[in-house]
């Protein structure tokens, strides 16, 4: 029965390198779940995808495991790993709902008690942001989807509070909301400026300036997303 991978068996897709053999799968895979090319809900045959990038079954099972830890995957017991669902507009709704909760809060406190180390961490993150991207491909985006993802975490951080780091990491929010397609995530350039007006309040230790330039933030993103 021909599946979802095998219909990518025709050369779209280069075999992974031998020498770094488990993160070219990893990237690979990754860009097949985050592109729609593997349709949500999907059944991802272990064999095929090994048949897809030249490599063993070996690396691609460690992958899908480190996958589904990211909630990109998930596996159900004698039936295998599935394509996660892409979040619904309700979904979407809720997840700036709870983020609107928890970060505003962790950009105040991080502009309180990140001192000047933590200050140096966030000003480094900031100075290295990515171009704005020319495609909306994963292999395009990905600096854009990483830097989102570390500045966010560091933020959490920086506030102090494990908890709060930990609940905004367990909602695999931005990977979820990367696999959307938003006006946007044409450019990405809009999220790239709000993160330097974030860091910026931080970094001078003005608490009121941060919780404020952390909603409007997660607003405008939240707009930008269900606009789409």
């Amino acid at each position: 029965m021909t599946s979802e991978i095998d219909d990518l068996l025709k050369g779209e897709v280069a075999p992974a390198r031998r020498g770094v053999l488990t993160d070219d799968v990893y990237e690979s895979l990754k860009g097949l779940v985050m592109d729609g090319r593997l349709a949500p809900g999907a059944r991802v045959n272990v064999y095929a995808v090994a048949r897809l990038l030249d490599v063993s079954q070996t690396p691609v099972r460690e992958v899908l495991a480190r996958l589904e830890s990211e909630g990109l995957v998930t596996k159900e017991p004698l039936r295998g790993y599935f394509i996660a669902p892409v979040l619904d507009r309700a979904q979407v709704a809720d997840l700036y709902d709870l983020r609107s909760l928890l970060e505003p809060w962790a950009a105040a406190m991080a502009a309180e008690r990140a001192g000047a180390s933590g200050a140096e961490r966030l000003r480094a993150e900031v100075a290295g942001l990515p171009d704005a991207p020319e495609g909306t491909t994963y292999r395009q985006y990905r600096t854009i989807q990483r830097h989102d993802a570390r500045f966010h975490d560091l933020v959490a951080e920086l506030s102090g509070s494990p908890s709060v780091r930990e609940a905004l990491a367990r909602t695999h929010g931005h990977l979820h909301l990367f696999r959307l397609d938003y006006p946007g995530r044409d450019s990405g350039e809009p999220a790239l400026q709000e993160h330097r007006r974030i860091a910026e309040a931080v970094t001078a230790g003005r608490p009121e300036a941060a919780e404020a330039a952390m909603r409007d933030h997660l607003t405008s993103a939240r707009e930008r997303f269900l606009s789409a």
